[in-house]
């Protein structure tokens, strides 16, 4: 596999997930990071091993010549800094919310052809060690060939507090949209990725902190096109029993016609075949960094398929339904109906 040479722009709160990812991925070289914070740039440079760090991203890419970039940054620089690094003819992977709206997306998107390059979100959920083997479950028809329906139940406890998202992510606050936006987007893409393309949407959001200007309360009904639904109950305001509500992010059960499967906040995994005792299912992964270190997954998902030109799982183009999906949930809260996709 060819080895690749990388750099990486934006040094807030996950961008160390990324920057450790990369430093154990032998298939890459991260040369260089930048950040408009040069101390910080230089810190995070010495803490993380990158040979070379700066504060503007064009003269990065300039001197640097990489393969790719990683884009770490909030989502309104993303339409700029994807459109410097193609028109440098460089590949690119780039973190969610990938642009403030549906629209500036699509221009995201729009790049791969123009300038004849490739995109992939760095959509890390779907790259979980528990969604992987429920993936590799419901492919072997292991509940049955027909889904019935999925329920996932999250609760993040982090958003009750007057200073609500300060300590990690204080931009949370003032985000006009912010469960479905934000974190919403993630379950969008497991639901996709469990169940095959949505065809229509109900939304209910609330807000119960009043110090934040985004809902931090969803129940979002999803329907597929081959048949079965989906109910997340998503919050951020309200706690989970579960010490560790950041590891799965909730808990899920799906249900098939020979049964069910249900992951569980510690990342155990049981099976209920029906007419059956429950069952343990037994598989490996790690409680180790974000969220049983899908960053890393994610990121050599990225570098296989971009050295063998298979399609990324979560390419700009098909990333775009997530999007529509959560417009609209939007559109469903407002005028308080069912929306079809188109």
């Amino acid at each position: 596999m060819k080895k690749l040479k990388g750099v990486a722009v934006g040094l807030g709160y996950f961008s160390r997930f990324h920057l450790e990812a990369w430093g154990r991925l032998d298939e890459v070289d991260l040369t260089a990071i930048c950040d408009t914070d040069k101390k910080k740039a230089k810190q995070m440079a010495a803490k993380f091993s990158v040979p070379n760090f700066y504060t503007n991203v064009a003269e990065m890419l300039q001197r640097e010549q990489p393969d790719f970039i990683d884009i770490i940054t909030p989502p309104e620089t993303h339409l700029e800094l994807c459109q410097i690094a193609a028109e440098h003819k460089i590949s690119i992977i780039c973190q969610k919310p990938l642009a403030p709206t549906s629209e500036i997306a699509e221009q995201i998107a729009n790049l791969v052809t123009t300038h004849d390059i490739r995109i992939m979100v760095h959509e890390n959920f779907r790259f979980q060690p528990w969604h992987r083997e429920i993936k590799k479950l419901l492919e072997r028809n292991t509940i049955g060939t027909q889904l019935h329906a999925i329920q996932w139940r999250m609760r993040m406890g982090d958003g009750w507090q007057d200073d609500a998202y300060m300590n990690r992510q204080p931009y949370f606050r003032k985000m006009k949209e912010l469960l479905l936006y934000e974190t919403g987007i993630h379950l969008i893409d497991v639901l996709r990725y469990f169940g095959g393309e949505i065809n229509q949407v109900y939304a209910k959001l609330n807000r119960y902190n009043q110090n934040i200007r985004g809902e931090d309360s969803a129940l979002v009904i999803c329907d597929f096109a081959k048949g079965g639904t989906a109910l997340v109950d998503a919050g951020r305001y309200h706690e989970s029993t579960y010490e560790n509500p950041r590891l799965t992010f909730g808990a899920i059960q799906i249900e098939g016609n020979k049964g069910s499967v249900y992951l569980h906040e510690n990342g155990s995994i049981t099976l209920k075949p029906l007419g059956q005792p429950e069952i343990q299912h037994e598989y490996n992964f790690e409680d180790k960094n974000f969220s049983g270190d899908c960053v890393y997954t994610t990121q050599k998902h990225f570098v296989e398929r971009l050295n063998s030109g298979e399609p990324f799982e979560t390419d700009v183009q098909d990333y775009l339904s997530n999007i529509s999906i959560i417009d609209k949930a939007y559109e469903s809260n407002k005028e308080g109906i069912p929306k079809k996709m188109k």
